[in-house]
């Protein structure tokens, strides 16, 4: 009874040890989003008077008035979703397809394929930067969306093909069979019983890809020049000009751009748990 009760008294320590930990890095990480929400109300001689963190009563809505009425901000926000959205859908699709194919029908070659479409996850973006700058100025393509959704699209494939095949591995083998023999075809299994069981892994590849798309900075810096192809992060820099900064206007930029990615992960976040959880509880 004893051991029971130590084991218990145990569990409850290490519990209060996660918590703890993650809490902390929850306010870790908390700290600079609190600021740059703050910033956001605060005109910018009273940040380079006072600085970021400095109590102030003045609070304005100046820096959100001043973007809502931007036609820049409204390019940089449209060309985001013009990005981040067809690219999702793609990767995501694709990633299903390529994860069926290699956890279901097993093709010859297919521990090679795995490895094929894995090996994207190890290759750094940077590397093929001056590549991808030049054959997109060859095709003129250079200063438009079509680059980043292509390149967006092809380095999302991996962690989708991946995720899905892991997936589907834990789909019946006997369910499919069953449907087969009933008639159905392999699209026809995969549309309307494979499909719905993969909800909660399309809902978080969904989630993950949509917010690493909008996030990304480097590729619309680099393989966009003019800002009627650049996305909202770069627009973020653009605020800052050769001799000053708009503080309160980056901050207010900062916290619109989020949004998209909050709202997102809120109408998916049951699916977005799920798929990641899913794994941990079958084993």
């Amino acid at each position: 009874m004893n051991n029971v009760n130590e084991k218990i008294g145990n569990q409850k320590d290490t519990k209060l040890s996660y918590t703890l930990v993650m809490l902390l890095i929850g306010v870790f990480f908390l700290i600079p989003a609190i600021g740059v929400f703050l910033t956001s109300f605060r005109t910018d001689t009273e940040i380079s008077l006072h600085g970021v963190w400095a109590i102030s009563g003045n609070v304005t809505l100046d820096n959100y008035l001043g973007i809502w009425h931007s036609e820049s901000v409204r390019i940089y926000m449209r060309n985001s979703f013009l990005v981040a959205i067809p690219a999702t859908a793609i990767s995501v699709a694709l990633g299903t397809l390529v994860g069926y194919v290699l956890a279901k029908l097993r093709p010859k070659g297919s521990n090679f394929l795995t490895l094929f479409f894995v090996s994207g996850l190890f290759i750094p973006p940077q590397i093929l930067l001056i590549p991808l700058f030049q054959l997109f100025n060859k095709i003129h393509l250079y200063d438009t969306l079509w680059p980043m959704i292509i390149v967006h699209s092809g380095y999302g494939l991996s962690l989708c093909s991946l995720v899905m095949k892991n997936f589907f591995k834990n789909v019946p083998d006997e369910l499919i069979e069953a449907a087969i023999v009933d008639g159905a075809s392999e699209p026809g299994v995969l549309a309307r019983i494979v499909l719905p069981l993969s909800r909660p892994a399309l809902g978080a590849l969904g989630t993950l890809q949509f917010t690493f798309i909008w996030n990304d900075f480097l590729y619309p810096l680099i393989l966009a020049r003019s800002e009627t192809a650049q996305t909202v992060m770069v627009g973020i820099l653009n605020m800052a000009g050769q001799y000053s900064t708009a503080y309160g206007a980056q901050a207010a930029l900062s916290i619109v751009a989020s949004l998209p990615t909050i709202f997102v992960f809120l109408v998916f976040q049951k699916q977005f748990i799920a798929g990641l959880t899913t794994g941990a509880v079958k084993g």
